[in-house]
């Protein structure tokens, strides 16, 4: 018999329901499993026509597509295991975990994925789906604690299910389907109009820096900034502590909103990357260089500590920080940086060279200040209805978190 506390919250959790439904735990009604990896350097495993399916490309719908296949030696080597199109899949540790996605393929998956099998055909598979998705919150929430978030397979199984007849639970499928079909088209349509902000932003960067170049050409990066901090510079304590910036407090949106933690200087002060007041900190590596992590510092600090995983520029007195920042972050510079990547998927990184032959205007100081309030106003009105959609979007995301709520309990 279970405490008096533990009972009222188990008994809190599972509501009351609509007759003819009842609660099921998940392993009573269905079978799990996992997949695994086959040794990667066996090549006789890899490059083979079996789909095999990473929790990281779990996308919340159909998985139709993988990025590798195995052999069936591959296959007979390892805990992997063929599963048919259709089965449901639940991502169960990593920055992945309670992610959810249904087979539109005949594939394998990794050990980070558990398969939920439907063997006894008790239930739709896409209301599980519905389901899972209603509890995902709950689940990422309770996969915390350890090194790393993980659900096991025994937590899967003994999660508690609300199951109504089969009829049932096809009619509540098919009116969710009706009902997140047209709430994502308003949220690919408020995702449209973000993404214009954006490319409106790069095509600003590109027109004026092009002009620039035109006018006043381009001269060697290296004639205006230096890599990496001043021999002997020290950052100046606040509090006792340093300054530090971890990858992600780097602001990606505009470049100019990055975050900061003090952290006690011996702590941080050996490997990793020093920089002064008014750097600009650029990420090299996947994928943060493609999501243009590059930012200059915030004004009240001077100087501190950063991530190893970015390279700090410091403006010499031609060049004013804040326009190197924008020069940085535009789609040209970005697209470049990221098409001189090195190293093994998943891993890469942008080579210092690659900063290095950097070529860029230097106009006047006053221009290249003028310049800045200008990219300055178009910014701030970008986010300005940027954080307009993004609201929009959040309402919508909580009207179906509602509707989802609503239908397990039968009440849609």
């Amino acid at each position: 018999m279970p405490k008096l506390d533990t009972w009222r919250i188990l008994m809190s959790e599972l509501y009351q329901l609509p007759d003819s439904w009842e609660w099921k735990k998940l392993g009573d009604i269905t079978k799990t499993t996992s997949g695994g990896t086959p040794y990667r350097n066996n090549k006789s495993y890899w490059g083979g026509n079996i789909a095999w399916l990473k929790s990281g490309e779990l996308n919340d719908g159909y998985i139709c597509n993988v990025e590798e296949c195995i052999t069936e030696y591959g296959v007979s080597n390892s805990s992997a295991k063929l599963l048919t199109k259709g089965v449901l899949l639940v991502a169960m540790y990593g920055a992945t975990v309670g992610r959810l996605g249904i087979l539109g393929i005949n594939a394998t998956t990794n050990q980070a994925i558990c398969a939920i099998l439907n063997d006894k055909k008790i239930f739709n598979n896409f209301y599980m789906f519905y389901y899972l998705l209603s509890i995902r919150t709950k689940m990422i929430d309770d996969s915390c604690g350890g090194a790393q978030p993980n659900l096991s397979q025994t937590y899967i199984k003994n999660l508690d299910i609300p199951v109504p007849p089969l009829a049932e639970q096809k009619r509540i499928v098919r009116k969710l389907d009706a009902l997140f079909e047209r709430i994502d088209k308003a949220i690919a349509l408020l995702q449209k109009n973000i993404d214009a902000a954006d490319n409106f932003m790069n095509s600003v960067l590109n027109d004026v820096f092009s002009n620039l170049e035109q006018n006043y050409g381009t001269q060697p990066i290296l004639d205006c900034i230096n890599i990496g901090a001043s021999a002997g510079y020290k950052p100046r304590l606040i509090d006792g502590k340093v300054p530090f910036i971890g990858m992600s407090d780097i602001d990606d949106k505009s470049g100019i909103n990055t975050r900061y933690i003090l952290e006690d200087y011996e702590k941080v002060s050996k490997g990793k990357v020093k920089f002064e007041k008014n750097a600009v900190l650029v990420g090299k590596i996947t994928p943060c260089t493609q999501n243009n992590k590059t930012t200059i510092v915030p004004a009240e600090i001077d100087g501190g500590f950063a991530t190893t995983e970015v390279y700090a520029l410091h403006s010499k007195e031609n060049m004013y920080p804040f326009y190197l920042n924008y020069f940085m972050r535009s789609k040209k510079v970005n697209d470049y940086l990221v098409s001189t990547m090195v190293g093994a998927t998943g891993r890469q990184r942008v080579p210092s060279e690659s900063i290095r032959t950097l070529n860029i205007a230097i106009p006047p100081m006053f221009i290249q200040e003028k310049l800045v309030l200008y990219f300055d106003n178009i910014s701030a009105q970008i986010e300005q209805v940027k954080s307009a959609q993004q609201q929009k979007m959040q309402n919508l995301l909580d009207l179906k978190s509602s509707i989802l709520d609503q239908a397990f309990h039968g009440k849609l």
